[in-house]
């Protein structure tokens, strides 16, 4: 068995490379990392660091590597694997298509069995953004509902930037929380379902995918903007997490959007399973052992003040189910001066273009053309005026 996993970087090798892995498949990886590559094909092996009480070492063997680049080695590799896999970045997606496309085209000239790709990525709607992608490179009369599995996923587990010492010592070294569970759309499968013990099949995949975006990704981010406004001195999520008033407007934000998911998904939801996973949630966010840092959470402004991300698509369900969004607008204020640094003094690339190009247009602007909100619509009106105050009060703060 194979599996074939497009991206080599946290995910890929601290997640989905290594429960393949132990579950028996052989495990190629394709990446632009000439360093990653090389040390790969070299050892054939790498570790996971289990961070947590209990710390553990995984050994993850029978790995190797091709470039991206590399196109006839990955059209081939694409014919003879049992499934393949992304965990690239949403941005990085559009680099792949093309040469998935090129192999999916010779799979089914060759060997004429579907593929299953499951998505790894942050993303709502993710397999019918795949799937524009992939049209854009594939002949009209391409099969690909029939041929191709484009499999959505909820991925949870958290794993930290690692420290550069560590990394110089070993590049291939992964950190990651205990948490290994991938959930995925138990029915976009064209082929019998992996035989990984910790894939958990759901049959209403978008209620997952909304409650990782609405409850994981809100909360993290709520810790990492909260932090930022109370002490910029606060470099970690656990130590954040101590802070009384930081954990209970993430707590708070959380279920916001928990009451807004068990009214927009009843078949799924209660009050029950969202306070279990909730109480889960901060605890793992809790995890001194990870050493997660407030600025890899917090990061990438733009992206996760988005309409349909975290924070926005968030506050939006709410309303749509009258679920009156205070924490999260708080949030929201917050994330507008997070300008928080790497280990080096440096922000990350995209939030220094926040703050040069966007900050100083002032917070309607962002609000209404970056995030989307409608100044027109007497709720959304209400929640821009209501930022904009919080926002004025954590500066005067």
């Amino acid at each position: 068995m194979k599996l074939l996993q497009f991206g080599a970087g946290n995910i890929g090798r601290g997640f989905i490379g290594q429960i393949f892995s132990h579950a028996g498949y052989e495990v190629v990886f394709v990446d632009i990392n000439d360093e990653l590559i090389k040390l790969l094909n070299e050892r054939r092996c790498y570790k996971v660091e289990v961070r947590d009480e209990e710390r553990r070492i995984l050994l993850v063997e029978g790995v190797r590597a091709i470039h991206l680049n590399d196109v006839d080695s990955v059209v081939r590799e694409l014919c003879e694997c049992d499934v393949a896999s992304t965990a690239v970045g949403v941005s990085a997606l559009p680099s792949l298509y093309p040469v998935i496309a090129l192999g999916l085209l010779k799979r089914w000239e060759s060997v004429k069995k579907p593929l299953d790709i499951i998505i790894c990525e942050n993303l709502r709607n993710a397999s019918l953004h795949f799937k524009e992608g992939l049209l854009k490179y594939l002949p009209n009369d391409f099969p690909i509902d029939e041929f191709v599995g484009l499999v959505e996923t909820s991925i949870g587990r958290m794993i930290p930037i690692m420290p550069e010492e560590v990394r110089r010592e070993d590049p291939l070294l992964i950190y990651a929380e205990a948490y290994d569970t991938l959930i995925v759309d138990g029915l976009a499968f064209k082929n019998e379902l992996p035989k990984v013990p910790q894939i958990d099949p759901k049959k209403n995949i978008k209620a997952y995918v909304d409650r990782k975006l609405f409850i994981h990704n809100l909360g993290h981010s709520a810790v990492a903007y909260m932090a930022y406004v109370t002490d910029t001195n606060i470099k970690y999520i656990w130590k954040a997490m101590e802070n009384e008033e930081i954990r209970s407007v993430a707590k708070e934000a959380m279920w916001e959007s928990a009451l807004s998911l068990i009214r927009e998904y009843p078949q799924e939801f209660d009050e029950e399973n969202q306070r279990q996973h909730i109480d889960d949630l901060l605890h793992r966010f809790s995890n001194k052992y990870l050493g997660d840092s407030v600025y890899r959470v917090g990061r990438d402004i733009q992206r996760k003040i988005g309409r349909d991300e975290r924070i926005i698509g968030a506050i939006l369900l709410d309303l749509k189910h009258n679920v009156e969004p205070m924490a999260t607008t708080k949030v929201l204020a917050a994330a507008l001066l997070f300008r928080a640094t790497d280990d080096e003094g440096k922000m990350y690339p995209s939030d220094e273009e926040f703050v040069r190009k966007w900050y100083p247009r002032g917070v309607e602007t962002i609000l209404t053309e970056l995030c989307g909100l409608d100044v027109n619509d007497d709720a959304q009106r209400r929640i821009i005026e209501h930022v904009r105050d919080l926002h004025d009060k954590f500066v005067r703060h």
